[in-house]
C-alpha cells in the first residue's frame, strides 16, 4: 500500500507539472500572439493611411489644373470654330507647355464629337490628336455633370493612368472638355520600398496598382455580367487579362483586419490583410503583411510561460525536499540523543556499566544500539573499543576478528588509512590528529566521502568517564537531492539571464526603430516641402494676374496648399518632439496679450462659421514656451469651431492651487463619449460628426499631448454629450517682475512700388529644384526684380565671377552634396563680396537658424508665404544699403 501511493503521488505530480506547463504556455503564447497581432495591426493601420495620404496628394495635385484650362479662352474658341492648322499648332503647343510646368502626362482637348482636337503629345508617335474618346468614360461624365474622372489604360500610348476631365461651357452649354491624365506608376516604384504588398482596387474590386507585378489586374472577387459589359465598352484595361485572387480567409480581428493564406499569387506563411477605403475615387487601398513577427513573439511567450511553470514546479518541489529532509535529520537527531542521554544515566551510575555489557554482550555488539540507523561506535578513556553496533560495521566493512572489545581506536584507524579513508596526505598525521580530537574531549560534527560516493555525517560527544561516542549517519541520498536542486537553480539562473539579454536586444530593437521611423518623417517631410513650395510661389503668380472666378479658384488652390502645409508641419513637429529635437524656451510673460489675440484670429472664423467666440481677459503671469503654449490653445480653439454647429465658443482660465493657472476652452459641440476620449490624443484619430468641411488630419491634439509632456504641463478633457466639452491645460504662475520688457517694434515692411528696394533689385536664387527655380524667378520678376540667375549650385559656380555679384541672395541648404552655408562662402570667393543672404530651407533645425541670426542673414522655412519672403527681401536690403 506505501509503495502504491507513493507512485500515486509521483504520477500526480508528473501530470500537475506536464499539464500546468502545457496549459501555461498555451495562455501564454495565445495572449502574446493576440497582443503582438493587435499593434501589429494598428501599425498597419497607420503605415495604409499614410500610403492613402500619398495617393490623394498625388491626384490632389492635379485637381484643379482642368478647372484652370477650362477658363482658358483659346480652347474655349477652338471648339467654338474649328480651328486651321496653324491654330491648332499654337493649341498643342500651349498645351505642351502647361504639361512641362505640371509634370503631368499628357492634356488632350477633346471637341463635343468626342475627337481630339489638341493633344499635349502632338509631337509623339502615340498621339492623341484626332482619336476619338466618345466611348471613355470621363469624356461622357464630364458632358453628363460637368466632370469626370476614370483609372484605365490608354487606348493610343498603352499606358495606364487616371484621367480627369473638366467640361468646357459657352452661354450654359458644353461645348467640349478638357482632360489631363496622371501615371501613377512613380507611385508604384515608392512602394517598392516597403517589404509588404501594397494595392489599390477600383470599384469592381480589379486591382490597378501593386508593388508587385503579379498582383496587378487580379480579381478581389468574381464580376458580374453588367460590370465585364461595362469595362469591355469602355475599354478599361484594354487587353489585360484579369486572373481571380485565390485566398483563404482565417479569423477576423477586431479592427476589421483578416488573417489569410495566399494560394495564387503565393506568399509563404499567414499574412495580415488590411483595408482603408478611398472613397472620393471609389477604391480600396489594400495591404497585406507578414504577422510572422507575431507568431514568433506568441512562440516565445510559450516557451517562456511553460519554463516560469516548469521553474515554479521544481521550486515547489526543492522546498518540500528540504523541508522533508530537515525533518528527518531533526528527528534523527532527537532519537540519537535520547539514546546518548540514556547511556549517559547508565554510565554515571555504573562506571563500568558500558564494560560489563560490552563483555556479556555477543563479543562486545551491543543489542541496545541494534535499532539505531546510524553506525555507532563507543570507546573508554584508554582509547579501546568498548562497544559498536551492525550499522558500523555494515558501513565501513571490516575484516571478521578487526573489531573486538579492548582493541585500541588507533589500530581502527590505522586500518581505515590504509584504505584511504583518512584523507589524502600523511597517514601519521592524520591518525595522530583524530587521537588528539579524542583526547580534548571536545564535541564535534563533520562529513566525509568515501571512495563509492558515500557520503557520511559524523557526530562525537564525550563521555562522563572520559570515554567517546561516535556515530555515522548516511546521508548521501541528501546530499545528492541537494546538488540535483542547486544544479537546477543554477539552470533556471542561467536560462533567466538569457531571457533579460533578449529583452534588452529587443529594447534596443525598438529604440533603433523608433529613432529610424523620426528620421524617416522628418526627411519625408522634407522632400514633400519643395514641391509645396514651388506649387504656393505659382499660385501667388497665377492669383496676381487672373481675376474674377479664376482668382476666386487660384485662392481655393492656395487654401489647400495651405492645409496641405499645415499637415506635413504637424507630421514634423510630432517627429521631433518624439525624438527629443524640439528646443524650448520656457520663460515668464503675461497671458493677457497671447489670449487676446488668439480671441481677435479665431474670432474671425467663427463669425464665418456664425458662432460667438468670447473670451475673459486675465492679469495672470505664467510660465512655459509662448510659442508652444500658443499652439496648444491654437489646437483647443480649432477644434471647438469645428465641432460646433452654433452657440458660442468661451476661452478663459482659473487658478488651481496656489502655483496654477488652468486655461480652458468651453464649447456647445455634440460633445466626445468616454470610450473615445483617452484615443482622441492618438495620430490620425479624429470624430466623424464635426461641422467643419475642411476637416484636419487628426494631428492637433496628438501634439497638444506630446508638448504637455515636453513642458510638463498636464492636458484636462471634460465632456458631456449632447452639452459639449472642456479643453485645458495646466501651467505654472510666475511673477510680473520676471517679465522682461518688450523689445522694439520692427519696421514695417515695404510694398512693392517703384520708390521699392525691390525694384531693379538684382537677385539669385539657388536651388536644386527646377521647380522652385521657376516658380521663385516668376514670383520676383512680378515685383520688379532682375533675376540674374535662378538654377542650382554648379551652374552659380560656373558663372560667379567679380563683375556680377548680386545684390540679394536666395539660398537653399540642403542640396545634393552641397550645403548652403558651405556654397555661400565658395561664391562669396568668386565674388570678391558678401552680399545679404536668406536661407531658404525645408529643414527644421533650431541650430541652423541660430547661426543664421548669428551672421545677420535672413531664414525662413518652406513653403515660403510670398508676403514673408517680400518682408524679409526689403528688410535686408534696406539695411544692407544703410
Amino acid at each position: 500500500m506505501y509503495w502504491l501511493g507513493r507512485h500515486r503521488t509521483l504520477l500526480l505530480t508528473l501530470l500537475v507539472m506536464i499539464g500546468g506547463t502545457v496549459l501555461c504556455a498555451a495562455a501564454a503564447g495565445h495572449y502574446a500572439w493576440r497582443r503582438a497581432l493587435n499593434d501589429e495591426s494598428g501599425q498597419v493601420q497607420r503605415q495604409l493611411a499614410l500610403y492613402a495620404q500619398g495617393l490623394q496628394q498625388r491626384i490632389d495635385r492635379f485637381g484643379t489644373l482642368p478647372q484652370v484650362l477650362a477658363l482658358d479662352p483659346d480652347l474655349r474658341g477652338a471648339l467654338l470654330q474649328r480651328p486651321d492648322a496653324a491654330a491648332r499648332q499654337r493649341l498643342n503647343l500651349k498645351l505642351q507647355r502647361a504639361n512641362q510646368v505640371t509634370r503631368a502626362s499628357t492634356l488632350t482637348l477633346v471637341g463635343r464629337d468626342g475627337v481630339a482636337v489638341a493633344a499635349s503629345n502632338w509631337d509623339q508617335p502615340s498621339s492623341n490628336v484626332g482619336e476619338d474618346y466618345s466611348y471613355r468614360p470621363y469624356y461622357r461624365q464630364a458632358l453628363a455633370t460637368g466632370h469626370g474622372r476614370f483609372y484605365g489604360i490608354g487606348m493610343t500610348t498603352g499606358v495606364p493612368g487616371y484621367y480627369l476631365s473638366q467640361a468646357i461651357e459657352e452661354d450654359g452649354a458644353r461645348i467640349g472638355v478638357v482632360v489631363i491624365k496622371i501615371e501613377l506608376a512613380a507611385l508604384e516604384q515608392e512602394w517598392l520600398t516597403s517589404p509588404d504588398v501594397v494595392l489599390a482596387s477600383d470599384e469592381h474590386d480589379v486591382v490597378f496598382l501593386a508593388n508587385r507585378d503579379a498582383w496587378r489586374y487580379r480579381l478581389l472577387r468574381p464580376l458580374g455580367a453588367a460590370e465585364r459589359s461595362e469595362m469591355l465598352d469602355s475599354r478599361q484595361y484594354a487587353d489585360r487579362s484579369l486572373q481571380p485572387l485565390r485566398v483563404r480567409t482565417g479569423s477576423v480581428l477586431d479592427d476589421g483586419g483578416r488573417m489569410v493564406h495566399l494560394l495564387d499569387p503565393v506568399l509563404p506563411g499567414e499574412m495580415l490583410w488590411q483595408t482603408l477605403a478611398l472613397p472620393e475615387e471609389q477604391w480600396n487601398l489594400h495591404l497585406l503583411h507578414d504577422a510572422g513577427a507575431a507568431t514568433s513573439a506568441g512562440r516565445s511567450a510559450a516557451i517562456g510561460g511553460g519554463a516560469a511553470w516548469l521553474a515554479l514546479g521544481f521550486l515547489v518541489l526543492f522546498v518540500q525536499q528540504r523541508r522533508r529532509l530537515a525533518a528527518h535529520r531533526q528527528r534523527s537527531r532527537r532519537e540519537l540523543e535520547s539514546v546518548l542521554k540514556q547511556h549517559a544515566q547508565e554510565l554515571r551510575t555504573a562506571q563500568d556499566g558500558v564494560l560489563q555489557a560490552a563483555q556479556q554482550a555477543d563479543s562486545g555488539l551491543s543489542r541496545s544500539l541494534a535499532h539505531l540507523p546510524q553506525g555507532v561506535v563507543v570507546i573508554d578513556s584508554e582509547q579501546k573499543l568498548v562497544a559498536w553496533n551492525a550499522r558500523y560495521l555494515e558501513l565501513f566493512r571490516f575484516p571478521s576478528g578487526l573489531i573486538q572489545v579492548g582493541r585500541p581506536i588507533e589500530e581502527i584507524f590505522r586500518f581505515n588509512a590504509r584504505r584511504g579513508l583518512l584523507g589524502p596526505g600523511p597517514i601519521e598525521e592524520a591518525i595522530e590528529r583524530r587521537l588528539n580530537h579524542l583526547r580534548s574531549g571536545r564535541p564535534h560534527m563533520r562529513e566525509s566521502e568515501k571512495d563509492d560516493g558515500t557520503v557520511l555525517e559524523i557526530r562525537g560527544n564525550p563521555l562522563p568517564d572520559g570515554g567517546f561516542v561516535t556515530s555515522y549517519a548516511d546521508i548521501t541520498s541528501y546530499k545528492n537531492t541537494a546538488r540535483e536542486l542547486r544544479s537546477l537553480a543554477d539552470a533556471l539562473e542561467h536560462r533567466v539571464a538569457e531571457r533579460t539579454r533578449d529583452l534588452d536586444e529587443a529594447r534596443r530593437e525598438a529604440e533603433r526603430a523608433n529613432r529610424y521611423k523620426s528620421r524617416f518623417v522628418a526627411s519625408a517631410v522634407h522632400d514633400l516641402l519643395q514641391p509645396l513650395n514651388a506649387a504656393r510661389m505659382f499660385v501667388s503668380v497665377l492669383r496676381g494676374k487672373l481675376g474674377g472666378d479664376a482668382r476666386e479658384l487660384s485662392e481655393h488652390v492656395d487654401a489647400a496648399l495651405a492645409a496641405q502645409d499645415a499637415i506635413l508641419n504637424s507630421l514634423l513637429d510630432i517627429s521631433r518632439l518624439e525624438s527629443g529635437t524640439l528646443q524650448t524656451h520656457v520663460h515668464a510673460f503675461a497671458l493677457s496679450p497671447l489670449l487676446e489675440t488668439l480671441a481677435r484670429e479665431f474670432g474671425i472664423a467663427a463669425e464665418g462659421r456664425g458662432l460667438q467666440l468670447d473670451w475673459v481677459d486675465t492679469r495672470a503671469v505664467v510660465v512655459s514656451d509662448e510659442a508652444l503654449l500658443r499652439r496648444i490653445l491654437q489646437n483647443f480653439l480649432s477644434n471647438a469651431l469645428r465641432y460646433t454647429p452654433r452657440g458660442r465658443v468661451l476661452i478663459g482660465c482659473r487658478r488651481v492651487g496656489g502655483d496654477q493657472l488652468r486655461i480652458e476652452v468651453h464649447d456647445q459641440g455634440p460633445g466626445i463619449p468616454e470610450s473615445l476620449q483617452g484615443e482622441i490624443f492618438e495620430e490620425f484619430r479624429r470624430l466623424d460628426d464635426g461641422v467643419d468641411q475642411e476637416r484636419g488630419a487628426g494631428l492637433g491634439l496628438a501634439i497638444v499631448e506630446r508638448i504637455g509632456r515636453l513642458l510638463g504641463h498636464r492636458i484636462h478633457l471634460r465632456s458631456t454629450l449632447g452639452s459639449g466639452s472642456v479643453f485645458a491645460v495646466d501651467v505654472p504662475l510666475g511673477a510680473a517682475a520676471d517679465v522682461p520688457l518688450p523689445a522694439a517694434a520692427p519696421v514695417p515692411n515695404a510694398e512693392p512700388g517703384d520708390d521699392s528696394p525691390l525694384r531693379g533689385c538684382r537677385v539669385w536664387s539657388i536651388d536644386d529644384d527646377p521647380r522652385v527655380c521657376a516658380a521663385t524667378r516668376a514670383l520676383l520678376e512680378r515685383w520688379g526684380c532682375a533675376v540674374a540667375l535662378a538654377d542650382g549650385p554648379q551652374s552659380a559656380l560656373e558663372i560667379a565671377s567679380a563683375f556680377n555679384p548680386p545684390q540679394l541672395l536666395l539660398l537653399d541648404v540642403r542640396m545634393g552634396q552641397w550645403h548652403g552655408p558651405d556654397l555661400y562662402d565658395a561664391l562669396c570667393t568668386l565674388w570678391q563680396a558678401r552680399p545679404p543672404v536668406i536661407l531658404v530651407t525645408a529643414e527644421r533645425d533650431d541650430a541652423l537658424k541660430t547661426q543664421a541670426l548669428e551672421k545677420g542673414w535672413g531664414f525662413l522655412s518652406k513653403p515660403v508665404r510670398p508676403p514673408a519672403l517680400r518682408a524679409l527681401m526689403t528688410q535686408l536690403l534696406v539695411r544692407h544699403r544703410s
